[in-house]
């Protein structure tokens, strides 16, 4: 670990660019109807972690808990509530001015969605459910695929066309413990975990708790 600062909970899935570290957050209630969310983007230096900026998002009704760059554009995504049929990705411009609300016709995940990256000319949306389930969209959001992929923790597309995704896991006693893991894109199950590292590849790293936060439920 080489830096650490505390930050409000829920501070959900981030993405990174030029320099600075983009984080979904949400100081309200997940998964309800309009009205109990209270959803940002907070800014922060990559460099030491300090906060340079926080933006107020309140097309993300349900709260606020991922956002990804793609094109000049961040695109956020979040919670859902029971007995909706379809998922939201809400747009910005860089200077987080509201352009457009995306639907992807998935039918119902459970929470919505946690986690979201654009790699290989698609979008990726990770998930929780039992089992967790990984969304696959085209640039138009247009669905491509509905996977048995637990990416609910993390996503990020590396430069190789292959996946870095978060894992984690909780022991009593211990708490909780999370780990980076290189994926591949498979055209039947979507990404498929490498069962090895390769040459000139990042492998799995382990982490520790303190850079681990709840998960909303």
């Amino acid at each position: 670990m080489v830096k650490k600062v505390a930050v409000a909970n829920h501070h959900g899935d981030l993405c990174y660019q030029v320099g600075k570290v983009y984080v979904a957050v949400n100081l309200g209630k997940f998964n309800e109807l309009a009205g109990k969310a209270d959803s940002w983007v907070y800014i922060y230096n990559a460099t030491d972690l300090s906060e340079l900026a926080r933006h107020r998002v309140p097309e993300v009704v349900h709260g606020a808990g991922g956002i990804a760059y793609h094109d000049g554009r961040f695109f956020l995504v979040g919670g859902l509530p029971k007995g909706f049929e379809e998922n939201y990705v809400y747009e910005y411009d860089e200077d987080f001015r509201f352009i457009k609300r995306h639907i992807i016709n998935s039918g119902y995940t459970y929470l919505g969605i946690q986690t979201a990256a654009y790699s290989r000319g698609h979008w990726w949306f990770g998930c929780y459910g039992t089992p967790s389930v990984l969304l696959e969209t085209d640039a138009d959001f247009r669905t491509l695929g509905k996977h048995t992929f637990d990416a609910a923790l993390g996503i990020v597309g590396l430069p190789d066309d292959s996946f870095l995704v978060g894992r984690g896991k909780h022991s009593p006693g211990t708490g909780h413990t999370g780990s980076a893991m290189v994926a591949d894109a498979d055209e039947k199950q979507g990404l498929v975990v490498r069962a090895g590292p390769k040459a000139g590849t990042t492998p799995s790293a382990r982490v520790s708790d303190a850079a681990k936060l709840p998960l909303k439920e």
